[in-house]
Formats: C-alpha cells, structure tokens, sequence
C-alpha cells in the first residue's frame, strides 16, 4: 500500500523559550520552540494609530500596551531537545544553540541577507563507541551555556559532556588557539576569525566515578573559569523505599580549563534529599545556587553553610537533611517553573497553575538567610518560564494558551527597622490571604486570554523583607510592590486528546440555524472537534479549513463584471463615517450606481458615467472625494457632484488603475503609465496629470501604487539594521545610561559613590543600581512608537519579466528585479552596485533595462501585483505577485546596502494551476480588436482585491477559481484560508452598512452578488479558522451522536481526596487520612457525562450522567446495536466503559454503561432542553472495560486481555462469543465482521467473528511486541491496511497478506510502511476522499479512497492518503532528489528524521513506503527555474507535479 503523511496544521505548544538579541544587538526578542516549530517574536506596541499620532513617545513614562509579533517562523526535521543562546565575540547578534536527538547539536544565527537561519556549526555524537552500547533514546541532550559566554556543554547519553569553546576576543593569542584549532595546518588568519573553536568529550566518569544519573547541569556565575554544577544519583531510591535509602542526591561544582583540558572537581556537597530536581544558579552579588526538590527550596553556596526550607510535611519525614518548615506555604515544586526577575526574586510556576514569587532574603553580608514566598496569582499551566527587557514574563505552555505579563515594581520609599516588621507582619499576613482570593478570581486562564485592564491595577506583591541581625542593631528595609498586567496572548489548541469528525451547523439569511439533511455523502459538510487542554485549560475546539461565509442576502445581476464600494464625502457625516454609501458595479458597456443605505437602491441622474464600463471606482483626499476611472476618462467627484473631468486619449483604452492617496496610476494596454495626483488649489479640488512619466517600453503589464507607513521603503541608509518597523530616531539616546537622575541630588551621588555613614542608598545600594539601569533601559519601546513620514511608491511589473519600483511624484527607479516571475526565495536590487546617477530618466531605459533581462527565459510572466501595508498600522508589507501558476507573496525585510534599503523574502506561494484558459489566453488579434473597440473586458478585472476592514481583519482576497483570504494580523503571521465549495469567485469589496456590519460582496460563477460576513465566532489568525470553547476541566473522549446531531463528552475534574479505600483481608474499606495542615493531599478524579449542542456550542441543561466517585471513564464510543422488532434495524446508544481506580490491593473492576438520546418537549423558552438520557443497562464485569465497539449488530467489549461479544436483548447484554488476547487491550475496531484490536505492549492483533457459528477467532496478529497508542482502518479501493501509531511517534501500516510467504500463512500481519512522526498520535479517524470540484483530472484517481486524519499532543493536525501507483513513484523520485537538492535547515536530514526511530535492536529493515508530504509540499517553493531543473531530473514536467499536489489539496479541504 503506498501512501503519504502530510502536516497540515503545525504543532502549537510552546516547550522552550529563551529571550536573545536574535536580528541585532539592539532588540531583544523571544524565540519560543515546541515539537519541530521555532519562532522568533519581538514585544511590539498595541497601539493603534489613531492614537499613535496623539503620544509623544519621549515624555510617556510608562509603556503603553504591549502585544507580541511574530517575526519568522521555522520547520525543523527533527524536535527541539533544549533551547540556548550565546553572545559569540564581535558578532552583530546573538546565535542559537538547538541540540536534537540522539546527540545532535546545531549553532545556528539569522542572515541578514536573506532572512533566513543560517548554520554557523554542526556537531554530532551518534558514533556507536560514544554510545557506550545504549539503544534506547531515553536521554535528552540538555545544553547550558557559560554565563560569561565562554564556552557551552551538551550532556549526551547522560554519560558524557560535550564542551564547545568560543573564542573570546581578537586578542587572543594565536598559539592558545592553535591548541584547538578544528584544521590541521590551518593558516591562523582563517583559525583566528571561526568564532566556534572544535569541541571535546568528557567522560563523566573520569572525573568521579560515581556521576551517573545526572538531574540538572548549569554554570555558576562569578568564577573566574567556567564553573559546571552537575546535580546526579549516583545510587537511585524510591519513595517506597526511604526507610532503607534516603538522601542519595550529590551536587558537585567542576572548574572548566578549556585550554589545558583539564577539569577539577572544586566543590562537593552530599546527602542532598532523594527528590532533587533542578538546580538554579544565582547573579553576584548574591553568587551560589538554589537546589528545588520536590518539597524542599535549598540554598548552597561554596564558603557559607546550606540554608534550607521545607514547603509541606512530606519534607519532614522524606530527608535527614536540614530544613526548617516555611511558615504559611504549602506547595509542592514537582513540574514547576522558575525565573529570576531580579537577582533576589524568582518567580516559580506551579503544576497548578499557581504563580509564587520567592525572595532571598540577604544580610549585609550577602548571604541568603530566608526565604519569603508570596502567591502572586493563579495563570496558566507552564512548561517554560522566561524574562524579556526586564519587565515583562512570559509564560509558555503546551496544555493552554502562552501568555505575555509585564510586572512594575513600585518602590514606596517606605523605610522602617526589624521591630516594625515583626509587628506588622502578622496583620500583613491576613491582608495577603484576602487578596489572593481576589486574585485567584482576576487571573485565571480564561480572563487572562482576553487580556483585562481590571487586572492592570491589583496589586500582585505586596511583601516583606526579613533581615535576621542582633537585636540591637536595627536593620532598615523596603516594603516593595509588585504590579502583574497581562498583555498577550499565544492561542495554543495542544493537547488534541481525543477528535471526532461532526456535521456543520449552515446558517440561513435570516440569521436561523439550518440542518442541512446531506443527500448523499459527497454534500456532507463537515467540521473536526477536537477536545484540548487539560484542568482549568481544557477546552472544545472547533476547527475548519475553508471559511464558510455567512451569506446575508443575494441578487441576480446579469452581465456584470465587476463590483466596488466606496465612501460619500467624510466631512458631511457626522459620526459613522466607516459605513459605503456607494456601490458601482461595470458591465461590458455600461455601469450601474447604487446608493446603499437602509435599502440598496439604483441611483440616476449623478455625476457617475453610466454609458460607459468602469474600470475602477475609489476614494481620494481621506474620503472626501470619489474618483471613477472608465476605459477613456477620470472623472472626479464629491458625493454625486462631479468636479471634474480628464480625458485619457493615448489611443489605447485603460485596463487598470492603483491608487495610493493622493496619487492615482492608470495603466493603458499599450504598455504607458500615467499618473495624476490630487491638487487643492484655493480650495478647488483638482487632478493633476504628472510631468514625470516612466519609460513604456518594455511594455508595462502591471502596476501598484503604495503609500509607506512601515518607515521600510527608505533610500537614507541606518546606522543600525534592524527587523520591523523601528525607526532609528532613538539612536542618539541609546548611550545615555550614566545619566544623572533628575530626582538625585548631587551630595546623594558623592555619598553613593563614595560612602556615607548617613546615606539612606547605603543599604539598598545593589537593588537601587539594578533598579536604576532597568528605568534607563526601557528606551527600546519608545523607540518602537515613533511614526515613520508616509511615503509614496509605484511598483510595476513590465513585459521582459522585470519588477521596477519608482518613487512618486519623481518617477525615479530605484529598485529593480529580474525575473520576478521565477519566484526566487530572496528578491535583490539588480541596480544595488550601480552608481545612483546612471539610474535618471534619460539612460535608465538604454543602459539599465537592457542589461536587466530574464534570464530563464520560460519563467510565467507576472499578470498582476499588489503591495499592502498589512499588520498592524500597515506595518508589514507584503508583496503579492499573480502569474498564470501561482500566487508569490513576500515580505519585505530591511538590507543595509543598495539605494532602497529592502529587500524581500518569499512567505508562501498558492497554487493557482487550474486558472480558467480563457484568462491567459492572449491573441494578437484579440488584442487588436480590444484597441478598437473600448468594453469591458473579463480578463482584465483584478484578482487581487485588498481590504481594510472584512469582520475586523484587514488582508487580501484572491479571486479566481481557488478563491482565498490572505491575512496577517498584528500577530504577524500569515494566514491563509480558502473559500468552502468550489465556486469561482469572480470579484469582490469590503461592504460596510448598517445591516451588514463589515461584511463583504462578491460575484460567483452564477453572476449572483452575494452580501455576506465572517462568521464571528472563529478565530482567523489561526493556521486553521478555530473556535475554542473553554470547559474548564479536562475533555476526556468525545463522539458525534448523528441521529440527534449532538456531541457527547466525557470531562474530568481533579479535587483533593482525603479518603481512600484500604483492604482488609476480605472486602475494601472506607478509610479518611487527617495529616496535618501542611500535608499535600493526592488529587482524584471525577468524571461526567455531557451533551453539546453544536448550534450554541453549550452544554445541554439537565441531561447529564456523573459517574460514582473512584469511577474512571476507559472507553466511550457510539455502538450501533441491533434492537428487538426489527431484527435487520441497527439503532445507536451511548456505550461508555469504566474502571473503578481503588488502590493496587484492590481486584480492578469496571462497569458497562449503555444509554439511549431520546428527544422530549423542552421546557418554555429553554430550547436547548429538548434532549434526555435514558439508562439502557448498567452492570458490573470482572475487570476493567478497557475498550469498547461494536460488530454486525453485537457488542464488543475488551476487559483487561479478554474480548467478549455481546447481544443487547430486552434491556440486558448476553455473551455470545470471547476469545483471550495477550495483556491489556485498550482500543477496538471494527469494520464488516473483523476487530481490529490494539495491545498496549503486544502490538496488534486481527480477530473475525462469525456469526452463523458464533464463533470468535484470531486471524492474525503482529509477531513483535509495539506500545500501540492508536490504531485506524486504511482503505484503498479493495485493499484494507491497518495503520498504528506507537510510543516512538511512529506510524506503521501493516496488511494482512496470507499468500506472502513469510506472512507463515496469515498467521502473520505484514508490516508494509513505517513512518516517524516525531509527536505522539492518540486520536485517529477516517473520511472518504470526495470528487469535489476536480473536474480537471480524468479518470478521478482517489475512488473509494480514505485518508485518516491524525491530531497529536503538540497541537498538529494531518493525514495520511493512500496514494496511487502512478502518483506514488512520481512523488518517491521527488523526495530523493529533493533530499539533495534542498539546503538542510540545521543540518538535519530529512530522510533520517522519517526513518523508522526504536529504541530496541529490530531485526527487520525500515519498510518506508510512506511519502514525506512536508517535503514533497517544498516543491511548491521553490523558483520556477529550480522546479523546473528538479522535473527535468525525474522525467516529468512541472505542471504534473504541481497538479497531483493541488488534486489532494482539493481532497484534504474537507472541513
């Protein structure tokens, strides 16, 4: 069975996060990593602006709103194992170092050239001998880098130490660096310069030979070497073990000579408790580090005794070491996450989602002698914690939403002595305990997604600071305040749990949800539920992959081509000044107006042309005016009043027109330009033709005016190179850090500087410095605010293939493209070396374009372009270039060199292959006849039609057959989504009216004009438009009821328990534990059953089932059940599996649920209570339910290892067959009479009931033993595969093949394909592959096909095709040449990457068989040149390629 696995959604969580200077040395940005997804982000301004050209960013003292934007975003072949960066010497920004499995690490930095990673070193430790004979791939290769920057470490295989040492500076001495220099005989100019010098082992046993089990490695800050502490168990324990074996955990300190490679232990502190998990290194001047346990905080450092606390009881008897209790706190640190925001405080993140923030409390002679922990609020669940410009805190996650703080300290100068403390702290105490409740409240998960301003002024911590001296001596303090703001936040849909596939609720135009009863299965419109999240985090979320517009109203318009809308004049209107009060629409010969109000109404009698075809109708002079450009004039307007009008006689009609306000660009079909600007002169309005024109041969066939907010488009060059939109205004204050505070005096700097007995600075000193340069610090956000001068720009496209752009009104080139059509990865000035005076007007046409011509010579000539600001503010500029194949869209990045700073970098490119003929098809003589006689011609409408406002967003729409959004929203990130259906989308306008609030109009095939809006309810800067409704708890399974279209859910709450059941030799008892105030309680479970309603996406009142405490839910699914009457009938019930969890003393047994939907009368005015659930049968088995389906009308359940058939009969379940299997089955099946099972360490097995016999019988089964974690049916016309997916995170296809030979007669299921993944795969389920809208290819070669569609841990979502023959062997010689071919992102290997991963010695080769999709969808990138190169290679031609990828994008567009 050949076939493909394809990502279609990219993962969402977030596992690692580290902040680094990654585009310069000037900003700081977040590089967030989960799964095989890096992105870089920078903290950006929320400001609109609107309210931008009111701030003056150099007298506002406090931030404004900050929001993230994504910069860049990259797909690894291989998962991010750990996260660093490091500083290298006279780099102009920070490189990352990414390690992968097994033993793979990558230093990676961004190229400001072409603005893409470039790999600065690679390093691989997959050698068998360094090994050491290890097979599993259990160890994470964890990276730390020195904080002086002098070197970085790799623990591989948890035996080893990989040191890679960094050059420090240029005056190091050659012969030093001759010792490591990575080339035998390198000449030293070429050794000096490598910023990297080669890297070495240690074995961790050569320096102790007790160092095994390491916990955590990190380097000490303030030694003179680089100091590794590595926290190991060189002999492991158990927590049912202490009583024999306690405290085994060692902390030692190893001083790094990198030069002499000699690495002595210098400090060693044993009999740490057994439960260590990290350790934590602390700034100077504090120095030494944090040990975290699991119940315990310590406090080490190499001259001053331990000081420990113990955070619950569990401490007190679990370790000898010693700890005094922490009054007032009761947590535990398992799965938390810490980060300093200032060299005494830490902010911890508990598995609860809990936020603490830990202050060391220091003596005057810097040692730590208490701790004060403070609950600051309840958030999300972390796995990553990190600090970015010193005030804000981010937050990242994989079981909800990341999220953006930013936390002020206020300073309340309040000084007070140690007796005041004490008397105070009691009545401090009670006050804290108040305002955590109110907190808890504030900043949970959900209202911290929509991002509260309430929450801007709670206080967050308000805390004390204890300092134990003699009680003479009267020690002085600070009360200090915390302040937590949340700003942004990351959606993240992972951990798909469990998925189903659900009929889409359509809407009328009345507003009314309409049940569409599907007449067959190809109308079917469905959409993928997923239930995400986990505890207070979980969720419901709804995905779909093409937008479905909500159609408001439509109207049949014959003959007409094309549709605008427009504003009357701005300054009548007194307030909704956003709302069209026009619409014009062309025909070939004529044009119609129509006023839209209240009513939409046709208008005569204005100052609008109505007996000719209008080319393009907009809006001049901030919406006071109205231009209407026709095939021979430009006529300007105010309201319906005409001004003026300008005949455009060049004997040659117009066919397009671009306007930037106020210019406006006319392109004539002979190839001309012309361009006018509005003028007011005296207050008369006019249109003034420019005097400056651009050459008209070659001719022009494309044109964009844009007007520049960005600040990108610049000739003046800048001192620094930065990313976005950052201005260099703030250059001059960078350097302003020694600065005298206004509010210091100069006697108070003199006591600072050179001591005082009476300086009230004396004590605060080290806080009130750190302090003072965090303040002057926070001038890259005012650097951010400042607003760039518009400017204006005319970009054109000419018939050589060239992209020319000019600056307006003077018409002078300054930036010129060859071959744009080829669609290469990085646009480039071809001009940017040639002097600036050879580009004028009068040679620019004989010296530059001559010389500029394609050079592939079939590359599809660029048919239209556009550039948009999009983003926020317009600060993001894309360019869209459309030609015959494809849509090409850029980004413009900033490039020091050259006349125009810019250069641009490919985003993505859509596949318009199966454009209409009669689009492209240009005759000459068809053009002769369009010269002569001036209508409207179809082919000349534009295709691509920005907006600014469609349901808030502002983007592109691309029109045509494949119809599409094109957005990127203040997140930064593109978004692409198509249009549901397969209709041609002939044209289209935002429409903004008082009954259709920022809707849009466009023509279909049908010339019906359609009024639609978004559906609201999505979320569209997602890859995937997504609804998430929160739950609040965790969603266990969910399944679709479709005879009463319902979905059904099982959830789970988690609450303390403080009873549990014991044995007592005969039965269980009911026994409740009471261990004191600080005991930690075990956590049980609750579980329930609900239903949602798919139209409200709300629980359904009063029709719920909560299931016995200790019950747990084990399996639940829709059985379809033959019931008395009919015995030929199948009626569907609610099957639900459980297993009551006591202890491991006590037999495990579960229960069979069966329940029936029925429908009711609802209760008045309570629509949603039209459902009941009514109990079909309940009875206890003799194990676990572990699995549950059903089979030609019977039941089939899996109880532990053993499978029974059963047979519903008035109201009770009778066996009918059973069969034992291998150890614990926990999925079922079934299609026709065979059940498919999976086991959860014996892999699979195939069983075939019989009914006439009633007989159940193993047909076949797996041989060696799999964790299975999912299992689905793969069906290819008559061939049925079995597709499983493992612990490994891989994906294996097996067949059942009797008449193979080494199948040892059926016996045997053949393993046929295997895949690695690289994201755990617990939820699976099938659809068909319809014929919908492919009527390009003959014969349709995916009949009776079904793709299975995957949702992982990490937020992905894909599917595997099978695929066929013909189609299979094409794309497998793609891959292979594409292996070579393509540049290896971090060096990873993609082939490598999808080879089967096990961590035990297999005795059979990898089948392969299955197409890596990612990499084949690559192709799609590439430049025409280069695809044409790599179809050559194969044998084929590009279009064939280009068009298999677009018949199973069709195919996979479903939801």
């Amino acid at each position: 069975m050949f076939s493909m696995c394809k990502q279609t959604h990219s993962a969402t969580a977030v596992e690692f996060s580290i902040a680094c200077r990654f585009f310069n040395n000037l900003d700081e940005n977040l590089v967030v990593a989960g799964a095989n997804v890096l992105k870089v982000y920078r903290i950006a301004p929320n400001v609109e602006a609107s309210q931008r050209q009111k701030l003056n960013p150099s007298e506002m003292r406090l931030a404004p709103k900050m929001r993230l934007e994504c910069l860049a975003t990259y797909t690894l072949y291989g998962n991010v194992m750990s996260l660093q960066c490091v500083s290298l010497a006279g780099a102009m920004r920070d490189a990352l170092l990414i390690s992968f499995k097994d033993a793979k690490l990558s230093v990676l930095q961004h190229d400001p050239d072409t603005f893409a990673l470039k790999t600065l070193s690679l390093h691989y430790f997959e050698e068998d001998d360094i090994r050491g004979g290890w097979t599993g791939r259990y160890f994470v290769p964890t990276v730390r880098v020195d904080p002086d920057s002098r070197c970085a470490v790799m623990l591989v295989y948890g035996k080893r130490l990989v040191v890679l040492p960094f050059r420090k500076d240029n005056s190091l001495d050659e012969i030093e660096l001759a010792d490591v220099k990575p080339i035998k005989k390198a000449p030293t100019a070429m050794v000096s310069r490598t910023p990297i010098m080669a890297s070495y082992l240690i074995a961790l046993r050569d320096l102790d030979e007790k160092i095994d089990n390491v916990l955590d490695i990190q380097f000490l800050h303030g030694y003179y070497e680089p100091t590794l502490l590595i926290l190991y168990e060189p002999v492991r324990t158990c927590p049912g073990r202490i009583k024999v074996r306690s405290d085994t955990c060692v902390l030692v300190a190893i001083s790094l000579n990198i030069q002499q490679r000699v690495h002595p232990i210098i400090w060693t502190v044993n009999s740490l408790p057994f439960d260590c998990l990290q350790v934590y290194p602390i700034q100077k001047p504090i120095g030494g580090c944090l040990v975290m346990t699991v119940n315990a905080v310590i406090y080490l450092n190499q001259s001053v005794p331990p000081y420990g606390v113990s955070l619950n009881s569990s401490a007190d008897n679990s370790t000898a070491f010693p700890l005094k209790p922490q009054d007032g706190v009761r947590i535990s640190l398992d799965c938390a996450n810490f980060a300093f925001i200032d060299v005494d405080k830490l902010v911890i993140s508990l598995r609860t989602g809990d936020l603490y923030v830990l202050t060391l409390c220091v003596d005057s002679m810097r040692t730590v002698r208490n701790f004060h922990f403070h609950k600051a609020a309840a958030s999300v669940l972390t796995s990553c914690i990190c600090v970015l410009h010193s005030e804000y805190i981010f937050l990242g996650s994989r079981l909800g939403n990341s999220l953006l703080l930013h936390f002020t300290e206020e300073d309340q100068s309040t000084v007070i002595t140690l007796d005041e403390v004490e008397q105070q702290s009691e009545q401090q105490q009670r006050n804290l305990q108040d305002e955590d409740q109110n907190l808890e409240e504030i900043f949970d998960v959900d209202q911290l997604e929509m991002a509260p301003t309430q929450a801007k002024s709670r206080r967050i911590e308000d805390e004390e600071l204890e300092v134990y001296g003699s009680g003479a001596k009267a020690s002085v303090l600070q009360l200090r305040k915390f302040i937590f703001e949340v700003c942004d936040s990351l959606m993240n849909v992972a951990p798909i749990n469990y998925m189903c596939a659900g009929e889409r609720v359509e809407f009328e135009e009345d507003g009314v949800t309409l049940r569409p009863h599907a007449e067959s299965l190809q109308d079917l419109k469905i959409e993928l539920v997923a239930a995400t999240g986990h505890s207070k985090n979980g969720a419901l979320s709804v995905f779909v992959n093409c937008i479905n517009p909500q159609i408001i109203t439509s109207f049949e318009l014959d003959g007409c081509l094309d549709v605008w809308t427009v504003f009357d004049d701005a300054t009548k209107k007194s307030s909704r000044n956003d709302q069209h009060d026009f619409m014009l629409l062309s025909q070939r010969n004529s044009t119609l107006v129509l006023q839209t109000g209240q009513e939409i109404n046709e208008i005569e009698n204005t100052g609008f042309t109505v007996n000719q075809p209008t080319i393009f109708v907009g809006n001049l002079g901030q919406q006071r005016f109205i231009v209407q450009v026709t095939t021979r004039h430009v006529r300007l307007l105010q309201g319906t009043r005409l001004i003026q009008n300008v005949p455009i006689d060049v004997g040659s009609p117009v066919v397009q027109v671009s306007i930037a306000d106020p210019y406006v660009c006319l392109r004539v079909l002979n190839g001309q330009v012309i361009t006018l600007a509005l003028r007011e002169t005296r207050g008369t309005p006019r249109l003034a033709i420019n005097k400056h024109t651009i050459s008209s041969s070659p001719a022009v066939v494309a044109i964009s005016a844009y007007k520049d907010l960005s600040g990108l488009f610049t000739v003046k060059g800048d001192d620094i190179n930065l990313t976005g939109s950052s201005n260099s205004a703030f250059g001059h204050s960078f350097g302003g850090y020694m600065k005298a505070e206004p509010n210091m005096k100069v006697e108070d700097e003199e006591d600072l500087l050179y001591g005082d007995a009476g300086s009230a600075f004396k004590m605060n000193s080290m806080a009130d410095l750190a302090k003072q340069s965090k303040q002057k610090n926070s001038d890259w956000w005012r650097r951010l605010l400042v607003q760039a001068k518009p400017s204006y720009w005319l970009v054109v496209a000419r018939q050589s293939g060239t992209l020319e752009i000019y600056s307006m009104p003077d018409m002078k080139l300054v930036y010129l493209v060859n071959d744009v059509g080829n669609g290469s990865m990085v646009l480039t000035d071809a001009m940017e070396f040639v002097p600036i005076s050879l580009t004028t007007q009068e040679n620019s046409k004989a010296g530059i374009v001559q010389a500029c011509m394609p050079q592939h010579a079939n590359s599809p000539l660029p048919l239209e372009l556009s550039v948009i600001g999009l983003g926020l503010n317009g600060e993001r500029p894309l360019l869209l270039v459309r030609t015959r194949v494809e849509l090409l869209i850029y980004q413009v990045f900033r490039y020091p060199k050259g006349h125009l700073k810019i250069r641009f970098r490919k985003m993505d490119q859509l596949n318009l292959l199966d454009q209409q003929p009669t689009h492209i098809d240009l005759d000459e003589n068809d053009e002769q006849e369009e010269i002569e006689s001036y209508q409207m011609q179809p082919k000349y409408v534009q295709k691509l039609r920005p907006f600014a406002n469609v349901g808030g967003l502002s983007g592109v729409m691309v029109c045509g057959v494949n119809p599409c959004f094109v957005f990127l929203t203040f997140r930064g990130e593109l978004r692409i989504h198509r249009l549901l259906g397969n209709g041609d989308v002939r044209s289209f306008a935002a429409f903004n009216n008082v009954n259709i609030p920022n809707g849009f109009l466009y023509f279909d095939t049908t010339y019906e004009l359609k009024i639609s809006v978004l559906p609201s309810y999505l979320s569209y800067d997602s890859v995937w438009p997504v609804r998430k409704v929160p739950l609040r708890c965790t969603p266990r399974q969910l399944v679709y009821h479709r005879e009463n279209r319902v979905y059904c859910l099982i959830t789970q709450t988690e609450e303390p328990m403080t009873k549990y059941y014991r044995f007592n030799g005969e039965d269980k008892e009911l026994s409740e534990e009471s261990r004191g105030e600080r005991f930690i309680y075990p956590i049980g479970s609750q579980f329930e059953m609900v239903l949602i309603s798919p139209e409200t996406w709300e629980i359904v009142p009063d029709a719920s089932i909560t299931f016995e405490p200790w019950e747990h839910v084990t399996a639940f699914k829709i059985v379809k059940l033959s019931y008395e009457g009919t015995r030929s009938g199948l009626k569907e019930y609610l099957c639900i599996g459980t297993n009551f969890n006591y202890s491991e003393d006590i037999t495990s047994r579960g229960n069979i649920h069966i329940y029936d939907i029925i429908e009711v009368v609802p209760e008045p005015g309570k629509p949603m209570t039209k459902f009941k659930i009514k109990e079909i049968f309940k009875k206890e088995q003799k194990g676990p339910v572990s699995a549950i389906s059903d089979v030609l009308g019977f039941l089939v359940t899996g109880l532990g290892q053993k499978i029974y058939i059963w047979q519903l009969r008035d109201g009770d379940l009778i066996g009918v067959a059973f069969i034992d299997t291998n150890i614990y089955v926990h999925q079922i099946i079934t299609v026709k009479s065979l059940i498919f099972i999976a086991d959860v360490y014996k892999s699979i097995s195939l069983l075939r009931f019989q009914e006439e016999y009633r007989t159940l019988s193993l047909a076949s089964r797996d041989f060696n033993p799999l964790e299975v974690y999912g299992i689905e049916f793969m069906v290819d016309n008559s061939n049925l595969g079995f597709l499983v997916t493992d612990a490994e995170r891989n994906i294996i296809v097996y067949m059942y093949q009797p008449e193979a030979r080494e199948s040892l007669g059926g016996q045997k299921l053949l393993r046929k394909a295997d895949y690695h993944l690289g994201q755990v795969v617990n939820t699976m389920f099938r659809v068909q592959c319809h014929q919908k809208g492919l009527h390009q290819r003959q014969p349709f070669l995916y009949e009776n096909k079904h793709f299975v569609v995957y949702g992982t841990l990490d937020g992905a979502l894909g599917y595997c095709l099978p695929l066929p023959e013909k189609v299979y062997r094409r794309f497998l010689m793609l891959q292979n040449v594409l292996l070579s071919y393509q540049e290896h992102l971090c060096g990873l290997n993609p082939k490598e990457y999808r080879t089967l991963k096990s961590s035990k010695k297999q005795g059979i080769n990898p089948s392969r068989c299955i197409i890596d999709g990612d990499l084949i969808w690559s192709y799609r990138l590439m430049a025409n040149s280069e695809r044409n190169e790599v179809a050559k290679k194969i044998g084929t031609r590009t279009e064939e390629i280009l068009g298999d990828l677009l018949e199973i994008e069709r195919l996979a567009s479903v939801f």
